[in-house]
Protein backbone atom coordinates (compact mmCIF):
# COMPACT_ATOMS: atom_id res chain seq x y z
CA UNK A 1 0.00 0.00 0.00
CA UNK A 2 1.10 3.07 -0.97
CA UNK A 3 2.16 6.21 1.73
CA UNK A 4 -1.21 8.39 0.85
CA UNK A 5 -3.41 5.24 0.81
CA UNK A 6 -1.90 3.98 3.65
CA UNK A 7 -2.78 7.37 5.19
CA UNK A 8 -6.17 7.88 4.09
CA UNK A 9 -6.99 4.69 5.25
CA UNK A 10 -5.65 5.64 8.76
CA UNK A 11 -7.62 8.45 8.81
CA UNK A 12 -10.60 6.16 7.82
CA UNK A 13 -9.97 3.86 10.88
CA UNK A 14 -9.70 6.86 13.29
CA UNK A 15 -13.41 8.48 12.18
CA UNK A 16 -14.82 5.26 12.20
CA UNK A 17 -13.79 4.59 15.75
CA UNK A 18 -14.44 7.79 17.09
CA UNK A 19 -18.35 7.83 15.35
CA UNK A 20 -18.80 4.30 16.65
CA UNK A 21 -18.17 5.19 20.24
CA UNK A 22 -20.31 8.53 19.64
CA UNK A 23 -23.45 6.12 18.60
CA UNK A 24 -22.51 3.85 21.24
CA UNK A 25 -23.00 6.67 23.78
CA UNK A 26 -26.41 6.76 23.25
CA UNK A 27 -27.51 3.60 25.78
CA UNK A 28 -26.13 5.54 28.40
CA UNK A 29 -28.45 8.40 28.34
CA UNK A 30 -30.52 7.39 31.32
CA UNK A 31 -32.43 8.86 34.09
CA UNK A 32 -29.22 9.75 35.71
CA UNK A 33 -28.63 12.39 32.77
CA UNK A 34 -32.56 13.57 32.71
CA UNK A 35 -32.16 14.15 36.57
CA UNK A 36 -28.42 16.22 36.29
CA UNK A 37 -30.19 18.56 33.13
CA UNK A 38 -33.30 18.78 35.83
CA UNK A 39 -31.14 20.11 38.36
CA UNK A 40 -28.74 22.29 36.15
CA UNK A 41 -31.93 23.75 35.17
CA UNK A 42 -33.44 24.40 38.53
CA UNK A 43 -30.12 25.20 40.23
CA UNK A 44 -29.97 29.72 40.72
CA UNK A 45 -26.25 29.36 40.30
CA UNK A 46 -23.01 29.02 37.49
CA UNK A 47 -21.80 25.59 36.30
CA UNK A 48 -18.46 25.51 37.32
CA UNK A 49 -16.60 22.76 34.89
CA UNK A 50 -13.05 21.29 36.06
CA UNK A 51 -10.85 18.47 35.02
CA UNK A 52 -6.85 18.20 33.80
CA UNK A 53 -5.01 17.24 31.01
CA UNK A 54 -6.83 16.83 27.73
CA UNK A 55 -10.26 16.85 29.59
CA UNK A 56 -9.86 20.38 30.94
CA UNK A 57 -9.19 21.56 27.42
CA UNK A 58 -12.69 19.66 26.50
CA UNK A 59 -13.84 21.11 29.79
CA UNK A 60 -13.61 24.78 28.43
CA UNK A 61 -15.53 24.35 25.33
CA UNK A 62 -18.09 23.00 27.35
CA UNK A 63 -17.85 26.12 29.39
CA UNK A 64 -18.27 28.22 26.24
CA UNK A 65 -20.94 26.46 24.47
CA UNK A 66 -22.91 26.52 27.79
CA UNK A 67 -22.31 30.44 28.22
CA UNK A 68 -23.97 31.06 24.32
CA UNK A 69 -26.76 28.87 24.85
CA UNK A 70 -27.81 30.42 27.56
CA UNK A 71 -26.66 28.54 30.98
CA UNK A 72 -24.15 30.66 32.60
CA UNK A 73 -20.44 28.23 33.18
CA UNK A 74 -17.13 28.89 34.50
CA UNK A 75 -14.09 26.55 33.73
CA UNK A 76 -12.13 25.84 37.24
CA UNK A 77 -8.53 23.97 36.66
CA UNK A 78 -8.40 21.03 39.20
CA UNK A 79 -4.94 21.25 39.65
CA UNK A 80 -5.31 25.20 40.37
CA UNK A 81 -8.28 24.56 42.51
CA UNK A 82 -6.61 23.26 45.32
CA UNK A 83 -4.34 26.39 44.99
CA UNK A 84 -7.07 28.85 45.63
CA UNK A 85 -9.37 28.15 43.07
CA UNK A 86 -11.76 26.96 44.56
CA UNK A 87 -12.98 30.22 45.94
CA UNK A 88 -15.00 30.45 42.39
CA UNK A 89 -17.35 27.85 43.72
CA UNK A 90 -20.28 29.72 45.27
CA UNK A 91 -22.93 28.33 47.17
CA UNK A 92 -25.67 27.72 44.71
CA UNK A 93 -23.29 26.68 41.80
CA UNK A 94 -23.19 23.26 39.80
CA UNK A 95 -19.85 21.07 40.09
CA UNK A 96 -19.22 18.93 36.28
CA UNK A 97 -15.82 17.03 36.73
CA UNK A 98 -14.58 15.69 33.82
CA UNK A 99 -12.29 12.53 33.95
CA UNK A 100 -12.12 9.63 31.68
CA UNK A 101 -10.49 7.61 34.64
CA UNK A 102 -11.97 9.26 37.73
CA UNK A 103 -9.11 7.70 39.42
CA UNK A 104 -6.09 10.52 38.89
CA UNK A 105 -4.39 12.02 41.73
CA UNK A 106 -5.82 15.80 40.97
CA UNK A 107 -9.23 14.16 40.84
CA UNK A 108 -8.79 12.35 44.52
CA UNK A 109 -7.44 15.24 45.70
CA UNK A 110 -9.88 17.57 44.62
CA UNK A 111 -13.12 15.72 45.19
CA UNK A 112 -13.44 15.77 48.86
CA UNK A 113 -12.97 19.53 49.26
CA UNK A 114 -15.99 19.71 46.37
CA UNK A 115 -17.72 17.24 48.81
CA UNK A 116 -17.67 19.36 51.93
CA UNK A 117 -19.57 22.22 50.51
CA UNK A 118 -23.81 22.28 49.66
CA UNK A 119 -22.29 21.89 45.85
CA UNK A 120 -23.87 18.73 43.81
CA UNK A 121 -20.82 16.87 42.37
CA UNK A 122 -22.13 15.54 38.94
CA UNK A 123 -19.35 13.86 36.58
CA UNK A 124 -18.29 13.10 33.06
CA UNK A 125 -16.30 10.01 33.08
CA UNK A 126 -16.24 6.47 31.09
CA UNK A 127 -15.28 4.41 34.41
CA UNK A 128 -18.47 4.86 36.87
CA UNK A 129 -16.86 2.83 39.53
CA UNK A 130 -14.22 5.03 39.82
CA UNK A 131 -13.56 7.47 42.69
CA UNK A 132 -14.92 10.32 40.98
CA UNK A 133 -17.85 7.76 40.05
CA UNK A 134 -18.45 6.74 43.44
CA UNK A 135 -18.58 10.13 45.26
CA UNK A 136 -20.76 11.65 42.43
CA UNK A 137 -24.17 13.23 42.86
CA UNK A 138 -24.91 12.24 39.13
CA UNK A 139 -23.07 10.37 36.51
CA UNK A 140 -22.93 11.27 33.02
CA UNK A 141 -21.26 7.98 31.42
CA UNK A 142 -18.82 8.30 28.47
CA UNK A 143 -17.60 5.13 28.56
CA UNK A 144 -15.61 4.06 25.44
CA UNK A 145 -14.30 0.98 24.31
CA UNK A 146 -10.97 1.96 22.94
CA UNK A 147 -9.06 5.25 21.44
CA UNK A 148 -8.52 5.80 18.62
CA UNK A 149 -4.48 6.05 19.56
CA UNK A 150 -3.18 2.64 18.51
CA UNK A 151 -1.46 2.48 21.30
CA UNK A 152 -4.93 2.97 23.49
CA UNK A 153 -3.11 5.89 24.74
CA UNK A 154 -3.45 9.42 23.54
CA UNK A 155 -6.96 11.02 24.55
CA UNK A 156 -8.75 11.15 21.24
CA UNK A 157 -12.15 8.77 21.51
CA UNK A 158 -12.61 9.65 25.07
CA UNK A 159 -12.43 13.38 25.08
CA UNK A 160 -14.66 13.28 21.96
CA UNK A 161 -16.84 11.15 24.19
CA UNK A 162 -16.80 14.04 26.64
CA UNK A 163 -17.37 16.78 24.07
CA UNK A 164 -20.53 14.95 23.04
CA UNK A 165 -21.94 14.38 25.96
CA UNK A 166 -21.16 18.43 27.04
CA UNK A 167 -22.50 18.88 23.73
CA UNK A 168 -25.94 17.00 24.90
CA UNK A 169 -26.44 18.75 28.47
CA UNK A 170 -25.86 22.46 26.80
CA UNK A 171 -28.82 21.36 24.05
CA UNK A 172 -31.15 19.92 26.60
CA UNK A 173 -30.68 23.32 28.94
CA UNK A 174 -30.90 25.32 25.91
CA UNK A 175 -34.44 23.30 25.35
CA UNK A 176 -35.93 23.59 28.72
CA UNK A 177 -34.91 27.59 28.78
CA UNK A 178 -36.60 27.88 25.37
CA UNK A 179 -33.74 29.53 24.62
CA UNK A 180 -34.61 31.30 20.87
CA UNK A 181 -32.72 32.53 17.88
CA UNK A 182 -33.18 35.98 19.18
CA UNK A 183 -31.16 35.20 22.50
CA UNK A 184 -28.78 33.65 21.04
CA UNK A 185 -28.16 37.12 18.70
CA UNK A 186 -28.13 39.01 22.11
CA UNK A 187 -24.79 36.16 22.88
CA UNK A 188 -23.24 36.43 19.61
CA UNK A 189 -23.32 40.13 18.65
CA UNK A 190 -20.07 40.23 17.17
CA UNK A 191 -19.99 37.19 14.71
CA UNK A 192 -21.72 36.46 10.99
CA UNK A 193 -24.05 34.61 13.09
CA UNK A 194 -25.56 37.01 15.16
CA UNK A 195 -25.51 39.80 12.46
CA UNK A 196 -28.30 37.86 10.91
CA UNK A 197 -30.27 37.29 13.88
CA UNK A 198 -30.00 41.53 14.73
CA UNK A 199 -28.35 43.49 12.01
CA UNK A 200 -31.95 45.60 10.07
CA UNK A 201 -31.59 47.29 7.15
CA UNK A 202 -31.48 50.90 8.68
CA UNK A 203 -28.41 49.78 10.74
CA UNK A 204 -26.78 49.52 6.75
CA UNK A 205 -28.52 52.44 4.88
CA UNK A 206 -27.58 54.94 7.37
CA UNK A 207 -23.97 54.63 6.76
CA UNK A 208 -24.58 54.78 2.87
CA UNK A 209 -25.10 58.24 1.27
CA UNK A 210 -28.54 59.11 0.38
CA UNK A 211 -28.84 59.54 -3.80
CA UNK A 212 -32.24 61.32 -3.87
CA UNK A 213 -33.56 63.41 -6.88
CA UNK A 214 -36.88 65.30 -7.77
CA UNK A 215 -38.94 64.06 -10.71
CA UNK A 216 -38.38 67.20 -12.76
CA UNK A 217 -34.13 66.93 -12.42
CA UNK A 218 -32.31 66.81 -15.80
CA UNK A 219 -30.70 63.85 -16.64
CA UNK A 220 -27.24 65.44 -15.94
CA UNK A 221 -28.60 66.15 -12.35
CA UNK A 222 -29.28 62.43 -12.18
CA UNK A 223 -25.81 61.28 -13.46
CA UNK A 224 -24.20 63.21 -10.90
CA UNK A 225 -26.12 62.43 -8.00
CA UNK A 226 -25.59 58.35 -8.81
CA UNK A 227 -21.42 59.34 -9.18
CA UNK A 228 -21.46 61.41 -6.18
CA UNK A 229 -23.40 59.35 -3.83
CA UNK A 230 -21.30 55.91 -5.40
CA UNK A 231 -25.05 53.55 -4.52
CA UNK A 232 -25.54 52.76 -8.42
CA UNK A 233 -28.78 54.04 -7.96
CA UNK A 234 -31.01 56.98 -6.98
CA UNK A 235 -34.38 57.39 -5.74
CA UNK A 236 -36.96 59.50 -7.42
CA UNK A 237 -39.00 61.49 -4.99
CA UNK A 238 -41.99 63.74 -4.51
CA UNK A 239 -42.56 65.31 -0.79
CA UNK A 240 -40.11 62.65 0.37
CA UNK A 241 -42.75 59.57 -0.99
CA UNK A 242 -40.48 57.04 -3.34
CA UNK A 243 -42.14 57.58 -6.57
CA UNK A 244 -39.58 55.89 -8.91
CA UNK A 245 -35.85 54.69 -9.34
CA UNK A 246 -33.05 55.30 -11.49
CA UNK A 247 -30.19 52.78 -11.93
CA UNK A 248 -26.86 52.58 -13.70
CA UNK A 249 -28.30 50.30 -16.66
CA UNK A 250 -31.47 53.23 -16.93
CA UNK A 251 -28.98 55.28 -18.22
CA UNK A 252 -27.28 53.50 -20.66
CA UNK A 253 -30.67 52.36 -21.78
CA UNK A 254 -31.70 55.85 -22.01
CA UNK A 255 -28.14 56.50 -23.70
CA UNK A 256 -29.03 53.53 -26.16
CA UNK A 257 -32.74 55.11 -27.31
CA UNK A 258 -32.00 59.15 -27.07
CA UNK A 259 -29.89 60.80 -29.40
CA UNK A 260 -30.86 64.04 -27.36
CA UNK A 261 -31.24 63.72 -23.76
CA UNK A 262 -31.21 67.68 -22.36
CA UNK A 263 -35.11 67.65 -22.99
CA UNK A 264 -35.12 64.72 -20.72
CA UNK A 265 -36.45 64.69 -16.87
CA UNK A 266 -36.01 62.19 -14.27
CA UNK A 267 -39.22 61.46 -14.79
CA UNK A 268 -38.85 60.10 -17.90
CA UNK A 269 -36.56 57.99 -17.79
CA UNK A 270 -37.28 56.31 -13.91
CA UNK A 271 -39.09 52.97 -13.42
CA UNK A 272 -41.90 53.94 -11.38
CA UNK A 273 -43.25 51.50 -8.18
CA UNK A 274 -39.67 50.30 -7.39
CA UNK A 275 -38.80 47.46 -5.03
CA UNK A 276 -38.58 48.80 -1.85
CA UNK A 277 -38.21 47.38 2.04
CA UNK A 278 -39.07 48.92 5.53
CA UNK A 279 -35.86 50.14 7.13
CA UNK A 280 -36.60 48.12 10.95
CA UNK A 281 -36.60 44.80 8.84
CA UNK A 282 -34.10 42.12 9.39
CA UNK A 283 -31.30 42.31 6.83
CA UNK A 284 -31.11 39.25 5.53
CA UNK A 285 -34.48 39.51 5.06
CA UNK A 286 -33.43 42.30 2.41
CA UNK A 287 -31.12 39.86 0.67
CA UNK A 288 -34.04 37.28 0.78
CA UNK A 289 -35.82 40.27 -1.71
CA UNK A 290 -32.71 41.03 -3.80
CA UNK A 291 -32.74 37.47 -4.29
CA UNK A 292 -36.19 37.23 -5.06
CA UNK A 293 -36.54 40.05 -7.68
CA UNK A 294 -32.76 39.51 -8.91
CA UNK A 295 -31.87 42.79 -7.99
CA UNK A 296 -28.57 44.36 -5.77
CA UNK A 297 -29.78 47.47 -5.12
CA UNK A 298 -32.85 48.44 -2.73
CA UNK A 299 -34.40 51.66 -1.63
CA UNK A 300 -35.05 51.68 2.03
CA UNK A 301 -38.31 53.33 3.80
CA UNK A 302 -39.38 54.44 7.03
CA UNK A 303 -42.83 55.90 7.85
CA UNK A 304 -43.59 55.48 4.54
CA UNK A 305 -40.68 58.10 3.60
CA UNK A 306 -37.57 57.83 1.83
CA UNK A 307 -34.56 56.52 4.55
CA UNK A 308 -32.27 55.54 1.99
CA UNK A 309 -30.27 52.76 0.21
CA UNK A 310 -28.55 49.35 0.53
CA UNK A 311 -26.81 47.44 -1.19
CA UNK A 312 -25.68 43.55 -1.88
CA UNK A 313 -22.20 44.64 -1.69
CA UNK A 314 -22.98 45.88 2.38
CA UNK A 315 -24.55 42.59 3.32
CA UNK A 316 -21.33 40.84 2.05
CA UNK A 317 -19.64 43.34 3.59
CA UNK A 318 -21.54 42.38 6.58
CA UNK A 319 -20.77 38.82 6.68
CA UNK A 320 -24.75 38.40 5.87
CA UNK A 321 -23.40 36.47 2.55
Amino acid sequence: MSTKNAIIANAIKVIDTESNAIKNLAQFVDDAFADAVEYIYNSNGRVIITGVGKSAIIGTKIVATLNSTGTPAVFMHAADAIHGDLGTILKDDVVICISKSGNTAEIKVLVPFLKEGPNKLIAITANPDSYLGQEADYILNAYVEKEACPNNLAPTTSTTAQLVIGDALAICLLSLRKFSSADFAKYHPGGALGKKLYLRVKDIARMNLKPQVSEQSSVKDVIVEISEKLMGVTAVTRNEKIIGIITDGDIRRMLSKHDYINDLKAKDIMSENPKTVNADILAVDALDVMDEFGISQLLVEKNENYYGVIHLHDLIKEGII
